[in-house]
């Protein structure tokens, strides 16, 4: 049976000056409801159209509106930041995360500018066998995922449901061999946080999911991502993808005061001291 341990004031005190550190704004400025990204463009459009200070650390940005209730932070890119990100986010009484993401959509029929809503996650990138071991799936919060759907489907939004591939290899559209093991393993997307912080999450208990805009078809070579390509996704669909990550958090806000199943957020004073991958 694992034990558990008060954490102590010390601990929750590195982990809040890390925070600070690196996002570049104090522990208490953040909301209960966090929007993960990781682009700054997103952190920029949500500070001018709710009006508030843009904050940049050492490797964050950030901005908070009270008003809402929600703050958004861009964590860069990478399943190493996704864990960190998570880890820190675990000290604060937030309730809820939900990223907004890009992801490769891995199916013919798929269009940039959809959205796909990841069940669970292959990990694939490694960083997640810190939290638990390799046999444990990387699944997103169902109640978070939810309210994903059912934002989308009050506003009759394209989108798809399916598993998602988590890598470290940012570089692999042209590896034959990695683009096998995708079809293989029937994934519908690859990107590179999505396992990390479902696993980070569920370990710490933090209710996470996460809404992915399909910015690019990587297994047609006349697709793939390019630098003109991803001005012309940010300028089309910044606007969207973040305003409906609004909209998702205030519907989970209705669901979590409902009491609806999986919005139970436990005390953040204790956490279990075994390794979980022994």
């Amino acid at each position: 049976m694992k034990k558990k341990r008060e954490v102590s004031d010390k601990e929750i005190q590195v982990a809040k000056d890390a925070l600070e550190r690196y996002s570049g704004s104090p522990a208490e400025d953040y909301c209960d409801y966090v929007l993960l990204t990781n682009f700054p463009k997103y952190v920029d459009y949500f500070s001018k159209t709710k009006k508030v200070d843009m904050h940049e650390g050492s490797m964050f940005t950030a901005a908070h509106c009270k008003k809402t209730n929600i703050s958004i932070l861009d964590f860069k890119i990478g399943s190493p930041s996704a864990a960190l990100v998570v880890d820190l986010c675990s000290y604060l009484p937030i309730k809820a995360c939900l990223l907004l993401g890009m992801c490769g959509g891995l199916r013919r029929r798929y269009k940039k500018g959809e959205y796909l809503i990841p069940i669970a996650a292959i990990r694939g990138e490694g960083t997640s066998d810190y939290y638990f071991p390799i046999e444990v799936p990387a699944l997103s919060n169902f109640l978070v995922q939810r309210a994903v759907s059912e934002v989308l489907d009050e506003e009759k939004a394209t989108y798809h449901v399916g598993i998602t591939h988590t890598t470290n290899k940012r570089f692999w559209e042209f590896d034959e061999h990695f683009k096998d093991r995708l079809k293989a393993n029937r994934s519908q997307a690859i990107e590179m946080e999505c396992a990390t912080l479902f696993a980070g999450s569920y370990r710490r208990k933090l209710p996470l999911g996460a809404l992915l805009l399909i910015s690019d078809l990587p297994l047609n070579e006349e697709d793939i991502k390019t630098k003109a390509s991803s001005e012309e996704v940010f300028e089309k669909f910044t606007e969207d993808h973040v305003e409906k990550g609004i909209r998702i958090i205030h519907q989970l806000k209705k669901l979590q005061e409902n009491r609806s199943r999986g919005a139970y957020r436990p005390d953040v004073s204790k956490i279990e001291t075994e390794d979980p991958t022994k």
